[in-house]
């Protein structure tokens, strides 16, 4: 029998829909997970947590039939299960929500949330049917969007919502959500919470990954935490309180908040007049950023903070107004006139827009910077590379990482560290944030943070978008508040709380 927390009984069915025991997964020089226990109950929500690289996401993987466990036996309702692919996980009732969203963004939401399950009548496919079963399930989500509209057109907020929306379609029994709100505003992430409280009421079972642990202790009836890929806790009730969970995530205890760093800005390096973007959109912004300030930038899903940062940085096209780097008009029309002005951007999609996955650690790291290191038509001076990539290693902390690993390979934290080291190489004068510290776990993003506020006492200028109040209530020294594409208001330090951003980012007017 797998031991449970002194004093647990469960509120639902003594009987458990899927018990783990003994699991154990190995990839090569790692042993990620080792002799893994788990017991899931209808109608629960068990988070599981760990710093990055504890072994949440294989253990997922495995039960969701996307990875085969070495070691081990799995049950479902008391009986031998094989989980060897997605498609048997799924007839089982399993349901996985990727970190990595899965969605195929040249289809349509409705084509991605039936994909392979389409409702046919008569042997056709019955494209009504679709359509009206995909509004009810994104209403259930909260996303008032045309299912007709192609993934591509959506914000990574939202293709997070759609993946919610598609599990639900598949009427599962134990629906496993790997870190589900890593880019969802409070708002949305009420939403979600509705909809699992709806679940449980179905006996639907949940397995919560998450690195947010306010979520964890507001949602979870049990915790089971991994390190290293072994089980050091398991709590319920009233054990789940932060203290407790970071002790046996990391084996010490580590301060909540982060203590943002007093400076005096500088003159003013980016400023931005009457900027317009986005097609069909009438905003138009108008702000400025000094050197060594790091301003906050909060929104809904879907409030434009991505695209803002995206059309400063040459990637969307602006349709009015004018960007000035240290009083040069930018040129517009492409990331290259951005980056010669000084700018660098670190996306909110690590995995397909900041790093390539099966290049190994170093070229990750000097690409931005190769044209400047050239020894002569075209040949790359490979000691200014090595040299660059073990510096930025060092100095950003990267730690038993080898400069010739694999890039996916790689925790999130330390990806998203390569990802910076890129920036870094090439010394911007302003760097653009999106989401630095998504899917990453507490000690990772104390280290992110400590290299942002460094940056900032250089003299760099730091835009950071963020969906994390606590990030932006720890980092920014005034943050700038959109709502429906516009610039809603501007709070300065002594203004900043949870109450004074959302009241902002819902559409209310500042207040006097």
């Amino acid at each position: 029998m797998i031991p449970e927390p002194p004093g647990y009984a469960p509120a639902v069915s003594p009987a458990p829909f899927l018990e783990v025991h003994r699991l154990t997964k190995r990839f090569p020089g790692t042993l990620a997970l080792s002799g893994v226990d788990l017991r899931v109950h209808p109608g629960e929500v068990i988070a599981v947590i760990g710093e990055n690289g504890a072994g949440k996401s294989t253990l997922m993987k495995i039960l969701a039939g996307v990875l085969a466990a070495d070691e081990g036996a799995i049950e479902l309702d008391g009986q031998a299960a094989q989980l060897a692919s997605v498609r048997q996980a799924t007839d089982l009732g399993i349901a996985l929500i990727h970190q990595e969203l899965s969605l195929l963004v040249n289809l349509s939401v409705a084509a991605n949330l039936f994909l392979g399950r389409e409702p046919n009548k008569a042997g056709w496919m019955d494209k009504s049917r679709m359509h009206t079963d995909s509004v009810r399930l994104l209403e259930k989500v909260g996303l008032n969007i045309d299912p007709g509209n192609p993934v591509s057109t959506l914000t990574i907020g939202q293709r997070q919502l759609v993946e919610v929306a598609r599990a639900l379609a598949m009427d599962a029994r134990l629906l496993i959500m790997d870190e589900p709100t890593s880019s969802l505003s409070a708002q949305e992430v009420d939403t979600l919470f509705g909809v699992i409280g709806e679940l449980k009421a179905k006996d639907v079972a949940v397995l919560y990954v998450s690195h947010r642990l306010t979520e964890v202790e507001a949602i979870a009836d049990r915790v089971v935490v991994l390190r290293d890929g072994e089980v050091t806790g398991r709590l319920t009730g009233r054990e789940i309180v932060r203290r407790k969970m970071v002790r046996c995530m990391v084996g010490r205890d580590i301060a909540r908040t982060h203590t943002r760093m007093k400076r005096k800005p500088g003159e003013v390096v980016l400023n931005v007049d009457r900027l317009q973007y986005g097609v069909g959109r009438h905003s138009s912004l108008s702000f400025s950023i000094r050197a060594g300030e790091i301003v906050g930038l909060a929104g809904l899903v879907g409030s434009g903070r991505s695209t803002l940062l995206r059309t400063l940085f040459g990637i969307e096209s602006r349709t009015g107004g004018t960007i000035w780097m240290n009083g040069q008009a930018v040129r517009p029309g492409s990331p290259q006139n951005a980056i010669a002005a000084g700018m660098g951007l670190v996306p909110e999609d690590r995995a397909s827009q900041g790093i390539l996955l099966n290049m190994e650690t170093r070229p990750n790291i000097s690409l931005g910077a190769l044209h400047r290191h050239l020894i002569w038509k075209g040949w790359l001076n490979r000691p200014w590379e090595r040299q660059a990539s073990r510096t930025m290693i060092s100095q950003l902390g990267i730690r038993g990482v080898r400069d010739g690993k694999l890039a996916r390979l790689l925790s999130g934290g330390n990806q998203q560290k390569v990802v910076l080291g890129k920036w870094l190489l090439l010394a911007p004068k302003v760097l653009l944030l999106d989401e630095p510290t998504r899917g990453i776990d507490l000690a990772a993003k104390r280290e992110i943070y400590q290299v942002i506020e460094e940056l900032a006492g250089r003299g760099m200028a730091i835009m950071l978008a963020s969906s994390e109040m606590e990030e932006l209530l720890a980092l920014a020294e005034r943050v700038l508040v959109m709502h429906q594409w516009g610039m809603a208001g501007e709070l300065a330090a002594d203004e900043l709380s949870e109450e004074s951003i959302m009241h902002l980012a819902t559409g209310h007017k500042a207040r006097a």
